[in-house]
């Protein structure tokens, strides 16, 4: 069973729309999945992988395109101030609200997804949270950019000091940086020779409308200069109390400096990393990486 469709998102005055995609049956007995894109600004696409859990271990699952992202409202002209954590947070209790699963859901979020996650849980404390899955996040903009800044500097030196000569003369939009960008994605977001459909279906709705990747971070990864440039949770994590499951790749963008945090805050944790990943395990490793997570979900149901 399946069902896509649109729900009404009240805010600021104004009705938005957010895009969802079902799978499964809610009100089965089966607690839901709800599970939160990255970018920000990529659309669900990507995500659509863990339809899987369903599948596998009869997991309702919910993946919607957050506002102003793939086929959720466009807003092109808001101004900067709109794009806030707070509305995202403000959309997935929407969210919640709509399917009716505030008391008993999961919640899975990956990279941006899983700032937000972490963001929400450790300031909203959502009494129905039962399970956290955190995939290759981190708890502050700063340690993501140690991490992507670490990762620069083992390029080789002609590419790397093309890109940062690139970026201080701000040509971000010549095919030498774009050229140089996916250079950089091939080692450390997606480690495919050729890239699943999905994957690129979320990059091209994303270069067709970059308002919120442009808004929120900037330019590029190595130039953050948006909304989220000085956004934390590091000091409210330990607040996290459901179990949480940590996940990332050996060649991940979000290295071990991004995830250790919240191994070291949070009180109930795991974590696995998988060593032929980067960015997208549930690309790159598929079968372990679901089965790690399904298994997190379901215990026992094995």
């Amino acid at each position: 069973m399946s069902e896509e469709g649109l729900i009404n998102f009240p805010f600021g005055g104004k009705v938005y729309q957010t895009w969802y995609k079902l799978v499964g049956k809610l009100g089965s007995g089966e607690r839901p999945l709800v599970v939160l894109h990255g970018g920000p600004g990529l659309s669900h696409h990507y995500m659509l992988p863990h339809l899987n859990l369903h599948a596998k271990n009869n997991i309702p699952v919910i993946i919607y395109d957050q506002i102003g992202i793939g086929q959720s409202t466009h807003l092109p002209d808001a101004p900067k101030e709109f794009w806030t954590v707070e509305l995202f947070m403000d959309e997935l209790d929407n969210v919640l609200s709509h399917f009716g699963i505030k008391k008993d859901f999961d919640l899975l979020g990956h990279s941006w997804g899983g700032m937000l996650a972490a963001h929400y849980v450790s300031h909203r404390h959502p009494e129905g949270l039962n399970r956290l899955v955190l995939a290759s996040a981190a708890p502050s903009m700063s340690l993501w950019l140690k991490s992507t800044d670490g990762l620069r500097e083992m390029l080789p030196e002609g590419r790397r000091e093309l890109l940062k000569k690139l970026e201080s003369e701000g040509r971000y939009h010549e095919k030498a940086f774009e050229d140089a960008m996916m250079e950089f994605y091939k080692l450390h977001v997606c480690r495919l020779n050729d890239w699943p459909k999905e994957l690129t279906d979320s990059f091209d709705y994303m270069n067709k409308d970059p308002t919120v990747y442009s808004t929120m971070v900037g330019p590029s990864e190595f130039t953050v200069i948006g909304t989220l440039k000085d956004w934390s949770c590091l000091d409210q994590i330990h607040t996290i109390t459901c179990p949480t499951l940590l996940t990332n790749g050996v060649n991940d963008e979000a290295q071990n400096v991004c995830v250790s945090p919240f191994f070291e805050k949070l009180p109930k944790v795991q974590w696995r990393t998988f060593p032929n990943s980067s960015h997208m395990a549930f690309f790159e490793e598929p079968d372990e990486y679901f089965k790690v997570v399904g298994d997190f979900l379901r215990p026992g149901s094995a």
